[in-house]
């Protein structure tokens, strides 16, 4: 069952889940958390993939390397033309699904389906992504290593929104949400790294397996707030649940390393 809650000051979109313990509370909803998910392991994979392929490029002959920096650019143009893609597709479903807040900032007196404007604000900061990626291939004068600068400035935004972004939530999804702003912080640190420490493949890897653990850790936050209707609800007030997804987050750590390390094998087959 789906119901808007209002409180003075905020607007959120809130869930009643409900399970063998009754119901609960989780704000959000399922879409808001698996899009961005889908997105975040799609870019892993492409990122570890450019990025292996240019490692073993340079290691070959140097006019092969060269001949190869042409096919580097094309697809730095269609890298950044993705992420301007899935930049507007993330900004429009915030916006215009019929829990979304519809371009309205401040509705009668209170302001709008704030949560929706945190995820449409990260989606926004992901597009300047995708335009930097695009204007260097285009406008040859600029630093090639802009990209990563605005990479790791869209990564410490969305970790410094995910830190505002729990406010009177249950303790679980608080802490859900906190590792992953970590998550984002971590990997914003990594991009800034790899903006002063240029072609460091080990960095750039590292950076994928952290976007791959954001992905697959939106994927749990989805199954644990947004459980089916048949399945054991979980507590979100039991500090068991936390211990458990403490050591469930590190395994999705150590399966992104792994998925990342096979990437490796298989492209230098």
């Amino acid at each position: 069952m789906k119901t808007s809650h209002g409180c003075r000051g905020r607007l959120q979109y809130v869930i009643l889940a409900e399970g063998p313990q009754g119901f609960h509370n989780v704000t959000g909803h399922f879409k808001g958390h698996a899009l961005p998910a889908t997105f975040l392991i799609i870019l892993s994979l492409w990122w570890s993939t450019r990025n292996i392929l240019k490692y073993v490029c340079k290691k070959q002959k140097q006019t092969f390397y060269l001949g190869s920096k042409a096919l580097f650019h094309r697809l730095e143009l269609l890298e950044g033309t993705v992420l301007v893609g899935m930049a507007l597709t993330g900004m429009a479903v915030h916006q215009f699904i019929p829990e979304g807040a519809h371009l309205t900032l401040f509705k009668e007196g209170q302001w709008n389906h704030l949560l929706n404007w945190h995820h449409f604000t990260m989606y926004f900061f992901f597009g300047l992504v995708g335009v930097a990626d695009i204007l260097c291939v285009t406008i040859r004068s600029l630093p090639s290593s802009l990209p990563k600068l605005m990479l790791s400035n869209a990564l410490f935004v969305e970790a410094f929104i995910f830190h505002n972004h729990t406010h009177g939530w249950k303790m679980v999804e608080i802490f859900m949400h906190q590792l992953l702003g970590l998550v984002f912080f971590l990997t914003g640190l990594v991009a800034f790294m790899e903006f002063l420490l240029q072609n460091n493949v080990l960095l750039e890897l590292l950076r994928s397996s952290l976007t791959m653990l954001q992905g697959s850790w939106f994927f749990q936050i989805d199954s644990v707030l947004y459980s089916p209707s048949w399945a054991l609800a979980w507590k979100l007030m039991d500090s068991d649940n936390i211990m458990f997804l403490t050591i469930c987050f590190c395994w999705h750590y150590a399966v992104s390393f792994i998925i990342i390390g096979a990437n490796y094998a298989f492209v230098t087959w």
